[in-house]
């Protein structure tokens, strides 16, 4: 027999509210290193997150191995260069002062793919739309987030990397998909606002903004 359902009450409702303020996007990392078992924990805990179908299409890469940390860190530098590129005058000169990866810094470094191909769940939830197991990957993600942020540590997530040569360098599957990867270390600094709005690259906005009703 299942156990009973818990109450959340109003203190834990505030606690989880200052939780999801304070998990921010870390780029900033001490040298500290992680305690593996917090680590590892926080990783069972977001592959128990939901996915479609269950296929829990989710595949985490530790990535320790300091040759292959420098091969990220080139294919970034590489990346970076391109992007900046895109930027112009002032925005050109903010972009180029945010520093937007940890490679050097964090002492955890986990790549993120999503087994798209998977034959676990038999398909079910994603033939309509098979982008559903990458959306339930960023979902594990964000769990994973918010158990590091529990326990002090900091996320940052770094997208510029070229998605296709990420299973290569990291020699996993051709076929699973590059989502993400993550650095992970004790930030230098605690803030509850977001990096880019401090640096006066984009504020939010409000829900308004974002809200439709029909």
């Amino acid at each position: 027999m299942a156990d009973s359902a818990p109450t959340f009450d109003e203190e834990f409702r505030f606690e989880l509210r200052e939780l999801l303020r304070w998990r921010r996007d870390v780029r900033h990392f001490k040298g500290d290193p992680v305690p593996r078992d917090i680590l590892m924990e926080c990783l069972r805990r977001a592959a128990e997150g939901p996915s479609v179908g269950n296929s829990q299409p989710w595949r985490f890469v530790l990535v320790d191995d300091p040759a292959r940390r420098r091969a990220l860190h080139d294919l970034f530098t590489e990346a970076n260069s391109e992007a900046l590129a895109d930027y112009e005058g002032d925005q050109a000169e903010n972009y180029a002062r945010l520093k937007l990866q940890g490679l050097r810094d964090a002492p955890v470094q986990i790549s993120v793919f999503a087994d798209v191909g998977t034959a676990v769940g038999h398909g079910l939830g994603s033939r309509t739309m098979p982008e559903a197991k990458a959306y339930s990957v960023v979902s594990a993600i964000q769990i994973l987030w918010l158990m590091l942020r529990a326990h002090g540590i900091g996320l940052g997530w770094l997208s510029i990397l070229p998605p296709e040569k990420m299973a290569s360098t990291l020699d996993m599957p051709a076929h699973l998909k590059f989502v993400g990867h993550l650095c992970i270390g004790y930030p230098k600094e605690d803030n509850d606002t977001p990096e880019l709005v401090r640096e006066g690259w984009q504020d939010r906005l409000p829900l308004e903004e974002f809200l439709f009703q029909r």
